[in-house]
């Protein structure tokens, strides 16, 4: 435009000169982050928080400066998966994560609350707001990798978490069910919107090893996971057994003993992610 000053605060045309502004917050300023993966689904039960809690606890085992952030502000369930019920605590500087046993950061609503089985009955924007804080107020400190344990749907949170935190790339969780994997794809296609790569789809509750002969035996049928990542270009795939004995670690908080070799792959991933930032 002729008329254009190159002053863009006070200027409401819509022009190609205009500047983009990022929506994008800075950590605390004691915080540095390398990777931040987020861990979504499309709806809820289908097992999003154990899977963030195990992934979390593969990357600590191989010597990680590991944290979660607990996304799911009305349903928070990261706490309880690994034994954490003493709130956490600050400073004039900000909020310290609680440390699990083994040395994995985690921040959670439930963390904050004076009794952790009180509900949080707050509407969209405050619950998004305290999202935000829980990046840019906690003292993270130095850490490799972070996992955002987000609530299941593509609203304010999700929005939010990827319009506010630089997300590195998201793993989708999902279960056997083909309504389930519709809902999934809608997740995929929220993350193709805001541009951020989908590393993988974990598929949980696909199969039941029998305890005497050791045969797979699927209860849902034989898995589309395969098909739905070749449909949509992802690279990664993994499956988690129905097993009582995984559930009942993380409803002790016993999370970190956790056995089992389903997501070592989507953690290699993970740390070739991490060595690349170290180049």
């Amino acid at each position: 435009m002729e008329e254009c000053t190159h002053d863009c605060s006070s200027c409401s045309a819509s022009c190609d000169s205009r500047e983009k502004t990022s929506l994008i917050e800075a950590p605390h300023v004691l915080t540095h982050v390398k990777k931040v993966i987020g861990v979504v689904s499309g709806k809820g039960g289908v097992g999003k928080s154990i899977v963030t809690s195990m992934l979390a606890v593969l990357m600590r085992r191989r010597g990680y400066r590991t944290a979660i952030l607990d996304a799911d502000i009305t349903g928070p369930s990261i706490p309880q998966a690994f034994g954490l019920h003493d709130r956490a605590e600050g400073s004039d500087q900000g909020i310290f994560p609680v440390l699990s046993k083994t040395g994995v950061e985690v921040m959670s609503m439930n963390l904050l609350l004076e009794n952790e089985t009180d509900p949080v009955v707050w509407r969209g924007p405050i619950i998004a707001g305290s999202v935000k804080q829980f990046w840019t107020d906690v003292l993270w400190g130095s850490v490799d990798i972070m996992f955002i344990d987000m609530p299941p749907g593509t609203g304010d949170v999700p929005l939010t978490v990827f319009q506010s935190i630089p997300v590195d790339g998201i793993i989708v969780v999902t279960s056997p069910q083909q309504l389930v994997s519709m809902i999934v794809e809608k997740a995929v296609h929220m993350a193709g919107l805001m541009k951020i790569p989908v590393l993988a789809l974990v598929q949980n509750m696909s199969f039941v090893k029998c305890s005497g002969c050791e045969e797979v035996i699927r209860p849902f049928g034989e898995s589309d996971l395969k098909a739905l990542a070749a449909k949509h270009d992802i690279q990664a795939t993994a499956e988690l057994p129905i097993q009582k004995e995984l559930a009942t670690a993380c409803d002790a908080g016993l999370i970190e003993l956790f056995e089992g070799d389903w997501l070592n792959g989507l953690a290699d991933m993970l740390e070739d992610m991490v060595a690349e930032d170290k180049k």
